[in-house]
């Protein structure tokens, strides 16, 4: 590919991908949830035996083919199946106008922006790194963070099926020498990212009886130890805490805090990741005093 197009390529690629992301932050935590209901109903039921009444959470059958890939996308309002030039990045957003073609209903300005997100991310690695395999895994890298934060933003969720994934990637990617960093920084970075939240929350609970936060964040640390190495773990979290703080202290001005007045923790984890990608972990070490 010659040199002039590939920046504009990943670009493209980054807006189909960061549709997709879209599906994926709307329908696995629901997927998940559709889960945790099917267990529960086994469970249920291997206690009662074939007698029992049947559970209440059991998932109807016509709602188990729900993937995502299946069923296409369709409005949340009116059920309108979207078709194919409706659901282009960006574009089929700014046509319609931000309401669907059907019922008129406001499609919200977020897909568009995850979409741009995406594409922004793709473009950067793309100019950055050039066409190779260290762009392949800076690009999944910041995929894959951008759906964390928007899934932990709606949910106070992490799925392991994001987070786990994302940790072996960083790994593989240092075997790889993808990310110029030594393996046994890697692995302790691993290590190091999710022994000191795990320390962290149980000191928190032990002095509060409360929770602080979810074994996600534990494990999304460790994914960004893996990728960066136990050297950038100080200033990382140190950005995550100084930015979830900011954001905060203003949602609290505005009276914007969910009921018990938290906020969730992996977003602003997947900002620093972000942050690290950009400016590389060398950067951010002042910041940590290291």
């Amino acid at each position: 590919m010659p040199a002039e197009l590939i920046v504009p390529a990943a670009v493209v690629l980054g807006l189909l991908i960061g549709s997709f992301l879209n599906v994926v932050i709307h329908r696995l935590p629901l997927i998940m949830e559709r889960q945790w209901a099917d267990e529960i109903a086994q469970a249920q039921a291997e206690r009662d035996g074939p007698a029992a009444e049947p559970s209440s959470y059991r998932v109807e059958p016509e709602a188990e083919t729900f993937n995502l890939v299946v069923p296409r996308s369709r409005c949340p309002h009116c059920g309108h199946q979207i078709r194919w030039y409706e659901n282009l990045p960006i574009l089929s957003w700014l046509a319609l106008r931000g309401r669907c073609s059907s019922c008129k209903a406001p499609i919200s300005a977020r897909y568009p922006l995850v979409e741009a997100a995406t594409g922004l991310v793709f473009g950067y690695c793309a100019w950055r790194w050039g066409l190779g395999w260290t762009t392949a895994a800076w690009c999944g890298f910041g995929a894959a963070l951008i759906a964390l934060a928007m899934i932990d933003w709606d949910t106070t969720l992490l799925p392991d099926g994001i987070t786990l994934p994302l940790l072996w990637a960083g790994l593989i990617a240092a075997t790889l020498q993808w990310t110029a960093l030594p393996l046994a920084d890697a692995v302790w970075g691993a290590v190091g990212g999710y022994l000191s939240l795990w320390l962290v929350y149980w000191g928190f609970k032990l002095l509060t009886g409360k929770e602080g936060m979810g074994y996600g964040d534990f494990k999304l640390f460790a994914a960004l130890g893996a990728w960066f190495g136990w050297q950038a773990l100080i200033p990382l979290i140190l950005i995550a805490s100084i930015t979830g703080a900011i954001v905060g202290l203003v949602l609290k001005l505005r009276s914007g805090l969910r009921p018990g007045g938290y906020v969730p923790f992996g977003p602003f984890l997947s900002l620093a990741g972000l942050v690290g990608m950009v400016f590389s972990p060398a950067a951010l070490l002042p910041l940590g005093g290291l």
